[in-house]
C-alpha cells in the first residue's frame, strides 16, 4: 500500500504551460460504496500526445490508499510517488492502465472530491478535487469521455448519479445494487460528478427546440420537496432563453440536480448532474426571501449555461478561468435583467463589483483577469475571475454591437465546440466575427486594478459645441507597473436643461491616455450623461455640479445613471460630514423628500426608488477614501439618515402604509418592488433605534406571511437594545429551527448588529448547539456575515473582530483549507485603514502565519498580504 508525501506550496506560472503529455481516449470508473471505505476502479486508455513535450506520464493523487496498479492488464509496480504524483516513465505510445485505490469520503471534510453530506455521498471536483478520488491527469486540458459504475447499499442509497445518460441498472447480491452512466460528450476530469444516497425526487420535463423532450429531475432530502418549484421553473425558463439568445440547445436526454447541505461553493456546472448549495435550490415564501428567489434563479441559470460555457468549450488551464466563468456571469446577468427590471438588475451587480471586487483590485491579493502565477487554484474563484471577468464580456457586447456578438459566440461554439481553449481564442472569434483589432481591448484581461476615467467639459456658446475630455489611467498593482492605456466603452448621453434627451446614447471609444469628443448643434450647454449602464468597470471622476446630479437624478432615461447620480450625491454630502458633522445638508436632505414625493405619488419603478433612498454601503463609501475608517464613515452616514428621519417622518410613514403588504404573495417584479421599497423606508423609520423604532420592526414582523418581510423586520431590530429584538429573534428561531437556512439567517442577523453587546453574542452563537464548524454554510452565516457586512464592528478598535475571526482561520485550516482561506479576505487591504487598525489586522495575519502546519491555500493568501 501506498500514500502520497505531502506537497509543500509551490507557484505555478501560466508561461510554464505545456500540453498534456497523454491524452485519455475513454475512462472507465467503478465505485464500490462500503462502509467505512469506497474502493474506486480507474481505467484508461492513454495514448501518447502528439503535441506533448514528455514521454512521462505523470499523474496527480492525493488523499488515497493504491490497492493495485495494472498496465495492459498485467501488474505493474515500476511506478513512483513523490509530491503527490505518481510518475511513470516511457510507458509507450498507447496502453490501458488500470489503478484500484482505497478512500475515506467520511473523513473528508475538506469536501474536495468524493465526500459525505449528512449520510449521502457527493463530489466536488472543480478545481483540483478528482485526484482525491483517482491518479489522473488532474488538468482541463484532458477531455475523456467516462462511463461509470457505481455499487451501493439500496436501502441506504436508492439514488445513484452520475454524469450523462442511465446506460443499465440492476440488483446485487446482500442488498446491494448498481447503476453505470455514460456521458458520451468528452470532458475534463474537473467536470466529473457521482451523488449516491437517500433523496427525494422533483420530476418534469423540456421540450427543446427541435423537439426533444429532455427529463429535468432535482434531488433533495426527505420534506424539501415542496420547496423546489421555483428552481425547477427557473430551470426550463433558462434553457429556453439560452436556446433564444444564444441558439444553444440541451442535447442529453436527462438532466439532474442534487441539493446538498455541505458545499464549499455555491453549486457546481458538472454535465448534466449539477451538485448545488441547498442555499441556491430551496426557495419557498416561508423559508426564502426575494434576494433568496433572485439568487437561485440566477445561480440555476449560471450552472445551465455552463452546459456550451465551460462544459462544451472548457479551458486549457486554470489561468483561463475567466473563460467560462466571466462569460457565463455575463449571460446569467444579462437572463435576469430579460427577467426582471434590468435597471435594476444592472445597480445591483454593480453594487457588488464597487463593494466586493474593487477592494480586490487595491488590495495585495490583485491580479488580472488571466493570472500569470498562483499557488492554489481555489484562491482564483475570485470577484475578478468572475464579476470584472464578466463586464470584459460585457465591454465587447457593447463594441460589437448585439447581432454582432451573437455572430461571434456562434463562432465560437462552432470552432471550439470540444475543445479546452484560453481566452486569447475567445477575444479573436471577437475580432473574427468583427473584422475588428481587439490586440487593445485584451490589455484588459493581462492588466490587474481599477482604472480611473476623468472627465472635464467645456461650451462654445458662439459655435454650439460641446467637448468631452477623457483621461484615463492605471494604478500600480503587485509586480505591475507603467501601465498601458486600455480600450476602454464610454457609454454618454446628452440632456438639455429642462431634462430632455437631445444625443441619444452614442458608445464613445477611449483608447488614448487623453481623448477629446466634441459634439455640434447644440442651442444650450447640455449635461452630460457619462458612462451609461455602467459600460465599463472604472472609477469615474465628475467635473458635475451637484445641480448637474439633481437633473440626472430626475430626468436620465438611463435607469443605471439615475440612480448613479443620486448616489454620487450622497457620496459628496458623506464626505462633507465626515469632514464637518455640523455641515448644512438640508438640500440632499430636500433632494431626498422629491424622491419620497414621487413614491407617494406613484411614480417610477419601486425597487429603483427603493435603491435610490439606500445610501452607499459602508465598503463602497470606504473605495473614495485615502484612509479607512470605518467608525467615522459610519457615524457620517447614520448622521444623514437621521436628518433625512426628522424630516420626511411623516411621509415616510405614509409611504410604507402605502406599500403594505396587500395578502397575496409573488415574486414579480412588482411585488418584489413593492418590498424593497417598504423594507428601505423602515430601515430609515428605524434608524434611531427608539421604543417607536422597535414598536414600528415588531408590528411588521408580526403582520409578516413571508421571509422577505421577516428579515427586514429582524434587520430592522437588529441593533436595537429594546426587548421586541429578544422577542422577535426568539420567535423566529423556534418557527425555523428545523430550516438550516432559515437558521443561517437567524444566525447572520445577529452577527452584522452594530451593537455594544456584539462580542458577547458571537461568542453565544460560536457556542450554539446549532453551531457546526463543518458546514461551511454556517460557518458564512456567523463568521463571514459579521466580517464582511459589520465593518464598524469588525474593525473595532479593541481589535476583538480580528480575534474572532483569526480564530476561526486557524481552526479551519485543518479542516477546511478552502473555506478558511476564503476567510482572510476581509484582513487584505489592512495597509489601508488607520495606523491603529493596521497594527491590529498585521498582527492578526501574523498570527495565521505562525500556525504550524498551515495549508497552501491559507499560505498564499496571508503571506501576499503581508509582504505587500
Amino acid at each position: 500500500m501506498r500514500t502520497e508525501n505531502a506537497v509543500a506550496p509551490k507557484t505555478i506560472y501560466l508561461k510554464d504551460y505545456t500540453p498534456a503529455p497523454y491524452q485519455a481516449a475513454y475512462v472507465n470508473l467503478s465505485f464500490n460504496l462500503l462502509p467505512g471505505k469506497t474502493i474506486v476502479t480507474s481505467e484508461v486508455k492513454y495514448a501518447k500526445n502528439p503535441a506533448g513535450v514528455s514521454n512521462d506520464l505523470v499523474l496527480d493523487g492525493e488523499e488515497q490508499n493504491i490497492l493495485s496498479v495494472a498496465l495492459n492488464g498485467q501488474r505493474f509496480e515500476s511506478y513512483t510517488i513523490e509530491d503527490g504524483q505518481m510518475r511513470i516513465v516511457n510507458p509507450g505510445d498507447e496502453f490501458i492502465l488500470t489503478i484500484i485505490s482505497e478512500i475515506d469520503p467520511a473523513a473528508n471534510t475538506a469536501l474536495e472530491g468524493l465526500y459525505q453530506s449528512q449520510g449521502n455521498y457527493c463530489t466536488q471536483c472543480e478545481a483540483e478535487g478528482f485526484r482525491r478520488i483517482t491518479y489522473y491527469q488532474d488538468r482541463p486540458d484532458v477531455l475523456s469521455v467516462f462511463t461509470v459504475r457505481i455499487e451501493a447499499d439500496a436501502k441506504l442509497y436508492p439514488v445513484l448519479l452520475s454524469n450523462g445518460n442511465l446506460q443499465e441498472e440492476g440488483g446485487l447480491p446482500d442488498g446491494r445494487h448498481f447503476r453505470v452512466w455514460h456521458d458520451p460528450f468528452p470532458k475534463p476530469c474537473y467536470l466529473f460528478a457521482l451523488v449516491a444516497g437517500d433523496l427525494q425526487r422533483v420530476a418534469d420535463t423540456f421540450t427543446t427546440m427541435s423537439g426533444r423532450q429532455v427529463d429535468l429531475h432535482i434531488y433533495v432530502r426527505a420534506g424539501d420537496e415542496k420547496q423546489c418549484g421555483h428552481a425547477m421553473e427557473s430551470l426550463k425558463k433558462s434553457m429556453k432563453w439560452d436556446e433564444e439568445v444564444y441558439g444553444r440547445e440541451y442535447q442529453l436526454d436527462l438532466f439532474n440536480i442534487v441539493a446538498v447541505s455541505d458545499f464549499n461553493m455555491g453549486a457546481m456546472e458538472n454535465t448534466s448532474l449539477n451538485i448545488f448549495n441547498t442555499a441556491l435550490v430551496l426557495a419557498h415564501q416561508e423559508t426564502a426571501t426575494d434576494s433568496d428567489f433572485m439568487s437561485v434563479e440566477g445561480v440555476i441559470a449560471h450552472e445551465y449555461f455552463h452546459n456550451w460555457t465551460g462544459n462544451r468549450v472548457t479551458c486549457r488551464d486554470w489561468f483561463q478561468l475567466s473563460l467560462k466563468e466571466g462569460f457565463t456571469v455575463f449571460r446569467d446577468q444579462e437572463f435576469s435583467a430579460d427577467l426582471n427590471s434590468r435597471a435594476v438588475q444592472r445597480i445591483d451587480d454593480v453594487n457588488g463589483l464597487r463593494r466586493l471586487q474593487f477592494p480586490e483590485d487595491g488590495s495585495p491579493l490583485a491580479h488580472s483577469v488571466q493570472p500569470d502565477q498562483f499557488i492554489e487554484i481555489s484562491n482564483f474563484y475570485t470577484k475578478t475571475i468572475y464579476e470584472k471577468g464578466s463586464e470584459l464580456i460585457r465591454m465587447q457586447h457593447t463594441l460589437l454591437g448585439a447581432q454582432t456578438f451573437r455572430k461571434a459566440t456562434d463562432l465560437y461554439f462552432d470552432r471550439y465546440d470540444g475543445h479546452a481553449v484560453t481566452c486569447d481564442d475567445f477575444v479573436q472569434c471577437m475580432a473574427d466575427a468583427s473584422g475588428r483589432d481587439l490586440s487593445q481591448f485584451f490589455r484588459w484581461y493581462k492588466q490587474a486594478g481599477t482604472p480611473t476615467v476623468q472627465f472635464s467639459s467645456a461650451y462654445d456658446s458662439a459655435k454650439q459645441s460641446y467637448t468631452l475630455t477623457f483621461k484615463q489611467s492605471q494604478p500600480d498593482t503587485p509586480e505591475q507597473t507603467n501601465k498601458q492605456p486600455l480600450h476602454i466603452p464610454v457609454a454618454v448621453g446628452l440632456l438639455d436643461a429642462n431634462g430632455k434627451e437631445v444625443l441619444p446614447t452614442q458608445v464613445l471609444e477611449l483608447t488614448a491616455r487623453e481623448q477629446t469628443f466634441t459634439f455640434t448643434d447644440l442651442p444650450g450647454r447640455p449635461v452630460p450623461s457619462i458612462l451609461r449602464g455602467f459600460s465599463a468597470p472604472v472609477k469615474l471622476e465628475t467635473d458635475l455640479s451637484d445641480d448637474d446630479l439633481r437633473l440626472l437624478q430626475v430626468h436620465d432615461s438611463d435607469g443605471f445613471n439615475k440612480w448613479e447620480a443620486g448616489q454620487t450625491l450622497a457620496l459628496r454630502t458623506i464626505e462633507r460630514v465626515m469632514k464637518d458633522p455640523a455641515a448644512d445638508i438640508s438640500q440632499y436632505v430636500a433632494d431626498v423628500g422629491a424622491l419620497i414625493a414621487q413614491g407617494l405619488q406613484g411614480i417610477g419603478d419601486k425597487a429603483l426608488l427603493a435603491r435610490a433612498l439606500t445610501l452607499p454601503m459602508i465598503g463602497v463609501i470606504a473605495q473614495h477614501q485615502a484612509v479607512i475608517d470605518p467608525a467615522a464613515i459610519d457615524a457620517a452616514r447614520t448622521a444623514i439618515v437621521h436628518q433625512i428621519k426628522r424630516a420626511h417622518k411623516e411621509a415616510l410613514a405614509a409611504l410604507y402604509d402605502a406599500n403594505g403588504n396587500p395578502g397575496s404573495f409573488s415574486i414579480t417584479p412588482e411585488a418584489m418592488g413593492r418590498r424593497a421599497l417598504q423594507a428601505a423606508v423602515l430601515e430609515i423609520l428605524t434608524s434611531t433605534n427608539g421604543t417607536g423604532c422597535a414598536a414600528r420592526a415588531k408590528a411588521h414582523y408580526d403582520a409578516a406571511d413571508n421571509m422577505t418581510d421577516r428579515v427586514t423586520a429582524l434587520a430592522s431590530l437588529s441593533d436595537s437594545s429594546q426587548p421586541q429584538r429578544a422577542e422577535v429573534l426568539a420567535d423566529f428561531y423556534k418557527r425555523f429551527k428545523d430550516y438550516p437556512l432559515v437558521v443561517d439567517k437567524w444566525f447572520s442577523l445577529q452577527a452584522i448588529a452594530n451593537r455594544e453587546q456584539i462580542f458577547e453574542d458571537l461568542t453565544m452563537l460560536r457556542n450554539h448547539a446549532d453551531f457546526n464548524i463543518k458546514n461551511p454554510n454556517r460557518v458564512r452565516s456567523l463568521y463571514s456575515a459579521f466580517a464582511i457586512n459589520n465593518p464598524v464592528k469588525f474593525h473595532d478598535p479593541s481589535g476583538k473582530g480580528y480575534a474572532f475571526l483569526r480564530d476561526v482561520i486557524i481552526e479551519l485550516n485543518t479542516i477546511n483549507p478552502q473555506i478558511a482561506a476564503r476567510m482572510v479576505t476581509p484582513l487584505r487591504e489592512w495597509k489601508r485603514y488607520t495606523p491603529a487598525l493596521q497594527a491590529l489586522m498585521k498582527a492578526a495575519l501574523e498570527a495565521i502565519q505562525a500556525t504550524p502546519n498551515l495549508s497552501g491555500d491559507v499560505f498564499e493568501i496571508v503571506s501576499k498580504s503581508l509582504n505587500a
